[in-house]
């Protein structure tokens, strides 16, 4: 009788224990486009890549979540580790390729639509999308026409906005609850309309982990397409951590060469190993270890940037080996594509 106390005793310390480590305070958000789709490598996955990452998902126990989900799934301290898989644009290879595999695996995940396109030739019917909708998958809002909207004036997002709202009410029966900015761009007028109009929240296209106080109306996603879509990588996505920035905020003397400066608590990172990455230019980098631990970085490029969108990203190890991560997506409306 002693011998079996003491066994469901100890049994009792390692689930215990398990529970404790397998709890989380962060998300992984991925962003992909087609599936099985070779004409664009870019924007395309390979269907044994997905496959692979949702199995691994399955595997480790992994609660995949919409986004809308996920947002009230952060309210809380802590809780199972968690993967949201979002989808832009409602390309046909997502109904005919991805969904089959997310039933499979039983998944769900976010497909973000522009409405202008629904119907066209490589984009999946409205029959379709309420289909996927009432498998599981939720409906988001990825503007009407997908316009440069940084290039244009509020009025022009106010009305594309209104014109997608009353296409997926008219079809769906319902407004979505999250936004996704076309190209990943917004501005605060934007954000502040999104946030308005009872919007949970929205994505943007620059890389990172969502947590509790990040800004809920510019949330960071990983890209997934066929060269950054392997298994390591996709696992090295999902165990990064948030650089948890209690201010941000940019400069620029002029649009093609701006400064950011972050602030954060320095804990248990290892400051001194911290990476700083600009597309298309070297990282210029200086820090300040201020009062009660607060980390102040200044990071620029080295050179006028010759891009619309250029990413920041900022990455740190911590003592435990872990990786926190942060970007920022500058965009220079002068510059056309």
């Amino acid at each position: 009788m002693l011998f079996k106390t003491r066994l469901v005793f100890l049994l009792y310390l390692f689930l215990g224990t398990f529970t404790l480590t397998a709890q989380v305070s962060s998300i992984s958000t991925f962003v992909y486009h087609r599936f099985g789709d070779d004409r664009f490598p870019s924007t395309n996955i390979k269907l044994e890549q997905f496959e692979a990452h949702l199995k691994y998902l399955k595997d480790n126990d992994y609660d995949v979540l919409t986004l809308s989900e996920a947002l009230k799934r952060l309210e809380q301290d802590s809780f199972q580790r968690t993967a949201v898989l979002t989808i832009d644009d409602g390309y046909k290879t997502f109904f005919e390729n991805a969904l089959p595999l997310l039933k499979k695996y039983g998944f769900t995940a976010t497909l973000f639509v522009n409405t202008e396109t629904i119907g066209g030739s490589d984009y999946m019917d409205w029959q379709q999308i309420k289909s996927a909708q009432q498998a599981g998958i939720e409906i988001g809002n990825h503007s009407h026409s997908h316009a440069y909207f940084l290039n244009g004036i509020q009025q022009q997002f106010e009305e594309d906005l209104a014109t997608s709202e009353e296409l997926f009410t008219t079809n769906l029966g319902e407004k979505p609850q999250v936004y996704a900015y076309p190209y990943g761009e917004w501005n605060i007028e934007m954000v502040e309309l999104i946030e308005s109009k009872g919007y949970l929240g929205a994505v943007a296209q620059n890389s990172g982990v969502l947590y509790k106080e990040a800004p809920q109306f510019h949330l960071p996603r990983f890209p997934m397409s066929e060269a950054y879509a392997k298994l390591e990588d996709f696992i090295s996505k999902l165990n990064t951590l948030p650089l948890r920035v209690s201010k941000s905020e940019t400069k620029a003397i002029n649009n093609a060469k701006p400064s950011i400066n972050l602030e954060f608590q320095q804990e248990n990172l290892n400051i001194d190993q911290l990476q700083c990455f600009v597309q298309g230019a070297e990282c210029q980098k200086s820090m300040q270890l201020a009062a009660e631990g607060i980390v102040k970085l200044n990071v620029r490029p080295d050179r006028d940037l010759k891009r619309r969108r250029t990413l920041f990203t900022i990455t740190i190890p911590d003592n435990n080996g872990k990786w926190h991560w942060f970007s920022y997506l500058w965009v220079i409306p002068s510059i056309e594509e």
